[in-house]
């Protein structure tokens, strides 16, 4: 049976007063699974069914993505990295992050910030994607999420954030086709969209995170997502690089089993 199957969330109050929820199985070592933009308490699920036996596993859904709190706008990395300190309070001793996509960023401010964390396991963090250039890109997502044009502002963010190819994007959506996702997470990108305007493509900074690093990748995914990962593991004094073969960014969902495997090889 699926852990979370009929399971209501926890909740706790963070530094702001904005409502966290999270899901919570397992025991062992504890690990803070950090989904991404557009995600929520089911991101990182797929992946956790195969990992109670071993760790105490904490899955919270971001400020601004329900059944959380929206909290304040606009949003800094800074606000996120305050939240997983509460948690890692409850939590009591040092946590290992797992971070995917938005959420391996916030793992890296977190551990760079000095939050007591064991190690991080970063999904393809889109560090590329930051700095005042996406001001513009924020400013139409937000017309267009107002206007209700689902299709536009999903495409803006595919092809503005993201950066997925045209001629991929068009094949992603036709494979959705009428399973298109029909749940709003307009908000919660708005929020994602303001930390990433605030913060800086300077992965230098990276260095001084000394904890070990897992960076992982699908072998498929399109630049500059390989070039990336592959400059931030040059920066980081303790970073290794796993890559999944015939898998692109979409991994933790399509193959979660496999990627389970490996996070379980290198947590400790």
């Amino acid at each position: 049976m699926p852990l979370f199957t009929n399971v209501p969330p926890t909740t706790f109050a963070s530094f702001d007063g904005t409502m966290i929820c999270y899901h919570r199985a397992g025991t062992g070592s504890p690990v803070i699974m950090i989904h991404g933009s557009g995600g929520g308490l089911h991101s990182w699920q797929p992946v956790a069914e195969y990992l109670p036996d071993r760790f105490d596993l904490w899955l919270p859904a971001r400020r601004g993505y329900a059944p959380s709190g929206p909290g304040h706008a606009p949003k800094s990395f800074a606000d996120e990295v305050r939240d997983l300190e509460a948690i890692i309070g409850m939590i009591g001793r040092p946590a290992h992050l797992v971070g995917m996509s938005y959420g391996a960023i916030v793992a890296l401010h977190a551990a760079a910030s000095g939050l007591p964390v064991r190690s991080l396991a970063l999904w393809e963090p889109p560090l590329y994607a930051a700095g005042a250039e996406l001001a513009p890109v924020l400013s139409r997502f937000e017309r267009l999420a107002a206007s209700g044009d689902r299709k536009q502002s999903d495409r803006l963010l595919a092809e503005k954030v993201a950066r997925i190819p045209s001629a991929m994007l068009d094949g992603l959506e036709e494979a959705a086709g009428a399973d298109e996702d029909t749940h709003d997470d307009s908000y919660g990108w708005s929020r994602d969209l303001e930390s990433l305007v605030a913060d800086t493509l300077y992965l230098d900074r990276w260095s001084s995170v000394t904890v070990p690093t897992l960076l992982m990748r699908g072998s498929d995914t399109w630049e500059p997502m390989p070039e990336t990962v592959e400059r931030l593991a040059a920066v980081m004094p303790r970073a290794t690089i796993e890559t999944f073969p015939d898998q692109m960014h979409f991994a933790p969902t399509t193959v979660p089993e496999a990627v389970a495997g490996v996070l379980a090889d290198f947590l400790y």
